[in-house]
């Protein structure tokens, strides 16, 4: 975990622009932002994929989705809509091997995406 980027931004290492943070997650906006508001939301403990949750991480992943939404809120994106986006594997874009969540917001989205 010592090589994992964002368990280096978890404990302060990488510098971030954080915009939400408690005992189990964390958000800051993305370095490389896909649409006006680029938010990755992490929980603090390291899980490399959604195939490696447990049951043990259903709730913490639920709060992930959940202060997902409350920033959407404070940001002024959630009535006009925003994206949540996984990605797991290579294949399907996952180049940080720490589950996250993108909050994509402050534009239309085309549909399907990829």
């Amino acid at each position: 975990m010592g090589e994992c980027l964002f368990c280096r931004i978890v404990s302060g290492e990488v510098p971030s622009d954080r915009v939400y943070e408690d005992d189990e997650i964390l958000a800051f906006k993305d370095i490389n932002p896909q649409a006006p508001i680029h938010v990755l939301l992490i929980p603090k403990k390291h899980i490399p994929t959604v195939l490696d949750m447990g049951e043990e991480d259903m709730r913490l992943v639920g709060r992930l989705f959940k202060v997902a939404g409350d920033i959407a809120r404070e940001m002024g994106i959630a009535e006009s809509g925003f994206r949540l986006v996984v990605n797991c594997n290579r294949d399907a874009g996952q180049a940080v091997f720490h589950f996250h969540v993108h909050l994509l917001g402050g534009r239309g989205f085309s549909w399907p995406p990829g």
